[in-house]
Parts: C-alpha cells; structure tokens; sequence
C-alpha cells in the first residue's frame, strides 16, 4: 500500500483494504506479529501514535472505527458493524502473520466481539479496561444522553480527559470532535443499555484484561475478577501509575506489556 506519513510515525493508507475506513500503519523488518489497535468512544486511530513507535517488534495497524474521523462516513454504528469491520481488517492481515488485537475502553469490547464471532482472527486479546457493564453493575450516577451528539461529545471530553484539555483544543480540533458526537452518542448508549451483546463464556482466544490503578478498586478489579470466574481464558493485569489513556500517557510501559504478553501466549501454545 502506498502511503502519507504523519508526524508521529503512522502512516494514513492512501487506498484502504476496507472501503470508507481510514486505515494506519506502521511497518517493521520481521514482525513477529501484527498488532490492530482499536480505539475507544471520541478518539481516533492516530492515537496510537505513540505505542506504534515503540512496538519495534511488531507491525502495527489502527484505524479511525466508523463514525469517527477519516470514517465518519460510514454507517451504520451499531457494535455488530464495528467488529465486522474489525474481522474485515483482520483477514486482511492475517495470512501467515499472527493477530493480536489491543482494544482500549469501547474498542476492547469491539475486540471481543470480533474475537468470539471468528476464533481464528486473532492468537492473543488484550483489551484496557474495556466498560463490559453488563458484566459487572454499577450505579449509574451519570446524568441521561441529551440530544445533542455534538454537546456531549464536548461534555464527555472535559469529563474523560479536562476541561482545560478542551479549553486548550483549536475551535477546529473542538468542531471535530463535536462532529464525532453522533458515534460517541451510540456507544455510550449500546453500553447503558445493559443487554449483553455477546456471551464472554463463549470466548475461545486468549484473552488479557489490562486496566490501570487509577479507577480499579471502584470497577475494573472486581471486574476483571467477575471476567476470570466466568472464562479461564481471561487473565487479568494491573498496570501502575496509569490513568484511563494509557496508550497516551505511559505508551513505553504499555508496549513492554504487550510484548510481555505475546511472548506469554507463544509460550503456552
């Protein structure tokens, strides 16, 4: 494939393997796999800029998920489309080259999704700290959607991230993210809905649980404890000094850890 770099290392495919959705790379000399990054709700697959750098192992592919960015276009949102555009990518990389899929927060549990729909689609899963609600309760404190997309894609911003992080965005780069509010809109809602899109128990990949120590004795603790009692195949990892954006923020400890995890996997096998 041809490609635009960027400044960051990844580079923006000029002809996508999948129609309507802006596909990245980064390529090394003999990757002992490929990494397909996900990315959560008001994100995008540039994000994973700095973990491609540093993931000198591996081949690494990301994308911006339907709906946002590049793949604002494309429609519809529902979970089923983006794990179908997952499996879609997927095969397309797969072949002789093994697949790990990392999903942060909603694009774990896009990852999952895909990953029990195909088995054969990825060797190892690794998601950080996926929402799987319906998994593990909680109280819900949040005040109900509006409807405005574009006002809490701004509202979920200063909540998630700042709101001197938005203060600080171009009144461009805050357009774009409102404009991503209509995605944002329906992941948040497939997730407070609580129905169970897919059965954990009948997942057969081996599969990784990662979160941060920032929120975990509140949630993502006993959630991956509740993950593990449903399906051995989930283990669990806790990662220190870690807030919600880890693959922003502490991007070399993140790579250490996948690469610790792969090696893990072939180890096993």
């Amino acid at each position: 494939m041809s490609s635009t770099p960027t400044p960051h290392g990844l580079h923006f495919v000029a002809e996508s393997p999948i129609p309507g959705l802006a596909v990245a790379e980064r390529r090394v000399e003999h990757p002992e796999a490929t990494i397909i990054c996900i990315h959560g709700g008001l994100d995008r697959g540039g994000s994973f800029a700095r973990l491609a750098r540093r993931t000198n192992r591996f081949d690494l592919v990301t994308y911006d998920r339907r709906g946002y960015q590049g793949s604002r276009d494309l429609g519809p949102l529902e979970l089923e489309r983006h794990a179908s555009d997952l499996t879609a990518l997927a095969r397309h990389e797969g072949g002789d080259r093994a697949i790990i899929f990392f999903g942060h927060s909603y694009g774990g549990v896009v990852a999952i999704g895909a990953a029990i729909a195909d088995e054969s689609l990825a060797r190892l899963v690794i998601t950080y700290e996926a929402p799987l609600r319906w998994i593990l309760r909680r109280d819900e404190t949040r005040e109900p959607l509006g409807d405005d997309p574009q006002l809490e894609a701004e509202k979920f911003f200063r909540r998630i991230v700042s709101d001197s992080a938005w203060e600080r965005l171009s009144e461009l780069e805050q357009d774009s993210r409102r404009r991503d509010g209509p995605a944002l809109v329906n992941d948040l809602s497939s997730l407070r809905a609580m129905t169970p899109p897919f059965d954990v128990a009948s997942l057969k990949v081996p599969t990784v649980y990662v979160y941060g120590d920032s929120r975990a004795p509140d949630f993502y603790r006993p959630l991956s404890a509740e993950l593990a009692s449903i399906n051995p195949l989930i283990r669990s990892r806790q990662v220190t000094n870690a807030a919600h954006g880890a693959h922003l923020s502490i991007p070399d400890q993140l790579a250490a850890l996948i690469g610790e995890l792969w090696d893990e996997t072939c180890a096993s096998a």
